[in-house]
C-alpha cells in the first residue's frame, strides 16, 4: 500500500516563507551594494571609466566588422556552391536531353535503364568521391516521384518541395535550401532543379549538394573573426588600461602631494622623470610648491616675530605701567588741592591710564590666543546670574547714555558646561557694544536653551551695520564709524577676544545687521564641553526685523562661526518558396 507524504505543517510553511523572504532581501542588498560599489569606482576612477568607454566602443566596433566579414564569407561560399551545382545542372540537361532524344513513348523498354545510366553517370560514380550529391530524375511528374531515380539511392521526397517541383514543373530552373535526413544523417542541401525536354515528356532533373562542407568552412571564419575581434578587443582595452596609467598615475601623485602639502607638510615633492608633459607637469608643480613653502615659512616667521614683540612689549610694559599708576594715584588722590586745570588733568590722567591698562590686558589675552596657550576652565555653570551680573556691571553706562537694559531670562536654571570667566567676558562685550551703539533705545538681552546647547542673544536698536561692515566687525581695532567718540572707553579688541573665547568654547559667536534696524549678536556654546554644535537654540535675525523679498530669516548677512543657515560661515535559413534562377 502506498501512502502519500504528510502535508506540510503551518509552521513549517512559515519558516519556509521567511527563509526566502530573507534570501531574497539578502540578494537585494547585495545587488544595491554591488550597483553602489560600482558606480563609486565609476565617478572616483578615470582609469576605469576610460578603459570601459574603450572596451564598449572598441566592442561595437569589431563586432560589427566581424559580422559583416563573417556574413560576407558565407556569401561566397554559398555564391560559388550554386555557381558550380548551376553549371553542373545545365551540363546535365544538355546530356540527358541527348539520350533521352530516341524516345518517343514512356513505355519503351529501354528507356528505364536509360535513365537509371544517365543518373549514375551524372552522380559520378562514388559518393564518397562527389562530396555526397545526390542526382535525381523524375519522368511523371502526375505520379509524384514513383518513377525517380536517383544515385546514390535514397527518398528525397523530404528535400524536394512542392514549390520547387511546381516552379521545375513550368520549365524554369529553380533552387531552394533545404535541411533534412539522408543515409541517416541531418544535412543541409542546396537543391537546384531544372526541367530536360524530350520527345514522350518533360523530365526533371534534381541536384542535391550537402553544403556540409560550406557550414564547416564558414563556422571556422566566424571562429577565428570571433577569436581576432576579442583579442583585438581585449588589447585594446590593455592598450587603454596602459595609456591610461600613464597618464592618471602622475596626477594622482600631484594629488597626494597636494594633500599633503595643505595638511602643513611643505618639504613634500613629486618625483620628475623625463622630459615629456608630464615631466614639465611634476616639475612646474614643485617649483610652485617651493615657492609657497618659502612664503608660508616667511609669513609664519613674521606673525611669530609679531606675536613675540606684542608679547614682549606688553610684559615689558607692565613695570613702567605699575609705577606710573602709583604716581598718577596718588595725584588723582590729591587733587582736591590743585589748580582746577592740575586737577582736571589728574583725571584725564587717571582715565587715559584705566584704558591703557585695560589694552595692556586685552593685548596680553590676545597673544595667548595667537600663541596657542589659551586654557579652558570648563565647569557646570549656571548662567542666569551670569546674565545678570553683567547686567547689573553696566547699569551705570545704561544710564549715563539713555539706555535701558532688558533681560529675558528663563526663571529656572540653565546649567552648561563652560568657563564663567571668558563667557562672563564675551557678554560683557557684547552687551557694552549694544549700548554704546543703541542711539538711546533699549537693548534686549535674550538666553534660551535646548538639550545640546545655550544661546545668548544681544539685540539693539541703533544705526546697525552697513553691507559689508559685518565681515569686519570681528576684526582687530575695527570700528564702524572712526569719527565717533567712544562711550566705554574700549580698546578695540573686544570683539575679537570674544571671538576666541567662543572657538575656544567649540561655539559660535554671529552677528547680523540692517541699516536703521540695528544689530544682534549670538552667542552660542554646546551644553557639554566637547560636543559638537549643529543647531542654535535662539534665532539670529530677530523676529520683528523687515527683510528684502526672498531674504533668509534665519541667518543674516554675517555669521562667524562653523555654521548658520543663510549666513557667512568661517569655516541563412530553410523555406519553402522556390527562388527561379533563369
Amino acid at each position: 500500500m502506498v501512502t502519500s507524504p504528510p502535508p506540510a505543517s503551518p509552521t513549517t510553511a512559515s519558516r519556509r516563507l521567511q527563509a526566502a523572504r530573507a534570501l531574497w532581501h539578502a540578494l537585494a542588498v547585495g545587488s544595491a551594494q554591488l550597483v553602489a560599489g560600482l558606480h563609486q569606482t565609476w565617478r572616483r576612477s578615470l582609469q576605469v571609466r576610460v578603459v570601459t568607454i574603450t572596451l564598449v566602443a572598441s566592442s561595437l566596433l569589431v563586432g560589427g566588422f566581424a559580422y559583416l566579414i563573417a556574413d560576407k564569407i558565407t556569401s561566397i561560399l554559398l555564391e560559388n556552391a550554386e555557381t558550380d551545382v548551376l553549371l553542373r545542372l545545365r551540363n546535365g540537361s544538355d546530356y540527358a536531353g541527348k539520350q533521352f532524344r530516341t524516345f518517343s513513348q514512356p513505355q519503351e523498354a529501354q528507356l528505364q535503364d536509360t535513365i537509371d545510366g544517365t543518373v549514375s553517370y551524372l552522380a559520378g560514380g562514388d559518393p564518397a568521391e562527389t562530396s555526397g550529391v545526390v542526382v535525381a530524375i523524375t519522368a511523371d511528374r502526375h505520379a509524384g516521384f514513383i518513377n525517380t531515380r536517383t544515385s546514390p539511392v535514397t527518398d528525397i521526397q523530404p528535400l524536394v518541395s512542392p514549390a520547387l517541383r511546381a516552379a521545375v514543373a513550368d520549365g524554369k530552373v529553380a533552387h531552394q535550401i533545404r535541411t533534412g535526413e539522408l543515409a541517416g544523417q541531418r544535412t543541409k542541401y542546396l537543391v537546384y532543379g531544372s526541367p530536360v525536354p524530350t520527345r514522350f515528356g518533360q523530365v526533371e532533373l534534381y541536384y542535391l549538394v550537402p553544403l556540409a562542407r560550406q557550414d564547416a568552412t564558414a563556422a571556422d571564419a566566424r571562429a577565428t573573426v570571433v577569436a581576432t575581434g576579442v583579442a583585438l578587443v581585449l588589447l585594446l582595452g590593455l592598450l587603454a588600461a596602459l595609456v591610461t596609467r600613464l597618464v592618471v598615475t602622475p596626477v594622482r601623485v600631484a594629488a597626494r602631494t597636494a594633500q599633503r602639502l595643505s595638511a602643513g607638510l611643505l618639504d613634500q615633492r613629486m618625483v620628475v622623470n623625463g622630459e615629456d608633459d608630464l615631466a614639465l607637469l611634476a616639475a612646474s608643480f614643485n617649483q610652485m610648491a617651493s615657492n609657497l613653502q618659502r612664503q608660508i615659512l616667511r609669513l609664519e616667521e613674521m606673525s611669530r616675530l609679531q606675536r613675540r614683540f606684542t608679547s614682549d612689549v606688553s610684559h615689558e610694559l607692565r613695570t613702567p605701567l605699575t609705577t606710573v599708576r602709583m604716581a598718577a594715584d596718588l595725584i588723582f588722590s590729591e587733587r582736591d588741592e590743585f589748580d582746577p586745570a592740575v586737577a582736571r588733568s589728574a583725571e584725564l590722567l587717571q582715565a587715559e591710564l584705566d584704558r591703557f591698562e585695560e589694552l595692556l590686558t586685552d593685548l596680553l589675552e590676545i597673544s595667548r590666543f595667537d600663541a596657542g596657550f589659551a586654557m579652558l576652565d570648563s565647569e557646570p555653570t549656571d548662567l542666569v546670574p551670569v546674565v545678570h551680573r553683567v547686567a547689573d556691571r553696566l547699569t551705570g553706562l545704561a544710564e549715563r547714555v539713555g539706555v535701558a537694559i532688558e533681560l529675558d531670562v528663563p526663571a529656572t536654571a540653565v546649567i552648561a558646561e563652560v568657563d564663567p570667566r571668558r563667557v562672563e567676558r564675551v557678554l560683557r562685550n557684547l552687551v557694552g557694544n549694544a549700548v554704546e551703539h543703541g542711539e538711546g533705545r533699549p537693548v534686549l538681552i535674550t538666553l534660551g536653551m535646548d538639550q545640546n546647547a545655550v544661546a545668548i542673544t544681544v539685540r539693539d536698536h541703533g544705526v546697525g551695520l552697513k553691507p559689508g561692515e559685518e565681515k569686519l566687525v570681528f576684526n582687530r581695532f575695527w570700528r564702524a564709524d572712526p569719527s565717533r567718540a567712544r562711550q566705554t572707553g574700549g580698546t578695540g579688541l573686544g570683539l575679537s577676544i570674544s571671538l576666541e573665547d567662543a572657538r575656544l568654547h567649540g561655539g559660535w559667536l554671529e552677528a547680523w545687521g540692517a541699516p536703521g534696524q540695528g544689530a544682534q549678536f549670538r552667542l552660542t556654546l554646546p551644553a557639554r564641553a566637547g560636543d559638537r554644535l549643529t543647531t542654535s537654540p535662539l534665532r539670529l535675525v530677530p523676529v520683528d526685523v523687515t527683510l528684502p523679498f526672498g531674504g533668509p530669516r534665519d541667518g543674516g548677512p554675517l555669521a562667524i562661526g562653523p555654521g548658520s543657515a543663510g549666513a557667512l560661515a568661517i569655516g541563412p535559413a530553410d523555406g519553402d518558396r522556390a527562388e527561379v534562377t533563369s
